[in-house]
């Protein structure tokens, strides 16, 4: 497949394109700073530029099967999720599939959380501010397309080896609060090749 990414130079974005080369696609990345990359630098095409910048966007997705993002929220731009997904609505092709990443703090309409995360939700509305208030506008943006699109919810995310074992549900979530960003990299490639959850946004966490 040939597969854009957006946010590849991040802490998720890294493990994440190192999985989709291993597994043989064609990576495409947007980065404002190629350098970042690396030594993945010579294995992918790179476009230059923010996902907020309509032109290297286009570039981006032209002729991709599918787009992952993988942007966290940015204390310089409260509204970059937002954003980027008007201008993915916008451009991306028909054909084209979209897996991004929110938070396990966000609800959807159907989900069936418990005490103990429906008191995580309360708190991230309560001091996440405006980056919280843009992940829950990012999933209103998608779920009003009519694009081919998941939104995975993590709990928080920690650093170290993938331990291959995740849980992953559309509406109940799991009994750990983390996930490993390489566990969350594979689950992503997983998504995009399974077609998994289309137009949902299960949540997902260490198993």
């Amino acid at each position: 497949m040939k597969i854009a990414v957006i946010g590849a130079t991040g802490r998720t974005g890294t493990p994440l394109v190192a999985e989709l080369l291993r597994r043989g696609h064609e990576i495409t990345v947007l980065a404002r700073n190629p350098d970042k990359l690396a030594d993945q630098r010579d294995a992918v095409t790179v476009i230059p530029g923010s996902s907020t910048d309509r032109e290297p966007v286009r570039q981006l997705v032209d002729g991709a099967d599918a787009v992952v993002s993988t942007l966290g929220p940015s204390g310089r731009e409260s509204d970059l999720q937002t954003r980027t997904a008007n201008l993915l609505v916008d451009l991306l092709p028909a054909q084209a599939r979209f897996v991004g990443v929110s938070g396990a703090g966000i609800d959807v309409p159907g989900d069936r959380k418990g005490t103990r995360d429906k008191v995580i939700s309360f708190m991230v509305r309560s001091v996440g501010g405006a980056m919280a208030k843009d992940k829950v506008s990012e999933y209103a943006v998608f779920a009003a397309s009519n694009l081919d699109w998941t939104l995975v919810r993590p709990p928080r995310l920690v650093d170290g080896p993938a331990t291959g074992s995740v849980t992953h549900d559309a509406h109940v979530p799991g009994s750990s609060t983390s996930i490993r960003r390489t566990d969350l990299a594979i689950f992503l490639a997983d998504v995009v090749e399974q077609r998994l959850y289309v137009r949902q946004a299960p949540f997902v966490c260490a198993a």
